[in-house]
């Protein structure tokens, strides 16, 4: 069983950058991350594969990157330029699946463990 604990969030004015954490206790393939705003569905933003393969979904590229770093086994999420359209809860999620192709990264169902999430809430 692995255990995803995020950090980071918080309250930030509108122009300002962010850097989420995800600690995970145990190994996986790709590890992802998903934001929920209120009212709407949970909806993918970057994964990011073992040997470092990023992907992105397409309205996300740009303002958002992932990274990890495996010695801290931690996953990161930058997102720069916040705007106040990102107040969500964002959440990490991993897998333990291996080839695990792009079209998979983005569904919900493909990752086994999840973390609390953490709000961010953008002020305008």
């Amino acid at each position: 069983q692995v255990q995803l604990t995020e950090s980071g969030g918080g309250l930030v004015q509108a122009g300002d950058s962010l850097r989420l954490s995800c600690a995970t206790s145990g190994r996986t393939s790709a590890m992802g991350w998903f934001r929920q705003a209120s009212g709407k569905e949970r909806e993918f933003i970057a994964a990011i594969r073992n040997d470092g393969r990023t992907y992105y979904a397409d309205a996300m590229e740009g303002r958002f990157a992932i990274s990890r770093d495996n010695a801290k086994n931690t996953v990161y999420l930058h997102i720069y330029s916040l705007k106040p359209e990102d107040t969500a809860v964002y959440y990490c999620a991993g897998t333990e699946r291996e080839f695990v192709v792009n079209s998979m990264l983005v569904r919900r169902s493909t990752y086994r463990y999840w973390g609390q999430g953490t709000q961010v809430t953008v002020s305008s």
